[in-house]
């Protein structure tokens, strides 16, 4: 019977801590008049690295599921920049989802935007298989 009053007792003070340790964060950022900035900052920098990569997470090349997903979001985003006119974004979307297909046809796609698919294609393929040999490590 001791033991479960202790075990209680042992919950209600690291409840009680979690508690203290939440509030003294908050008033501690809420008093901080940088936080906002710093933070809206640390998301540019997330963002901006982000587009700089040029490329989208790669999902695990094991789950079809996931891969299926990958390709269906990358072709969506690729056509409505392709549509908008940004061939260049548009075709590094498309690039990345037949690089994790695998199977490049021209069925839909002008020339010069296929042919710029083809010339990206490589370069694309060589970053599936270095980030997907990172993953192994």
């Amino acid at each position: 019977m001791m033991g479960g009053r202790t075990s209680a007792l042992a919950a209600g003070l690291c409840g009680a801590l979690l508690v203290g340790y939440c509030i003294y964060f908050d008033k501690k950022r809420r008093s901080d008049p940088d936080f906002k900035n710093r933070l809206r900052e640390r998301r540019r920098k997330q963002k901006a690295a982000n587009e700089r990569s040029g490329m989208a997470k790669l999902p695990d090349l094991k789950d079809a599921e996931a891969v299926q997903k990958f390709f269906l979001e990358e072709i969506q985003l690729g056509e409505e920049l392709l549509a908008q006119g940004d061939y260049e974004k548009g075709v590094d979307h498309l690039t990345n989802a037949i690089a994790v297909c695998g199977k490049p046809q021209q069925q839909t796609l002008p020339p010069p935007v296929f042919q710029m698919l083809l010339t990206k294609l490589p370069s694309i393929r060589q970053r599936i298989v270095s980030l997907s040999e990172d993953d192994i490590e």
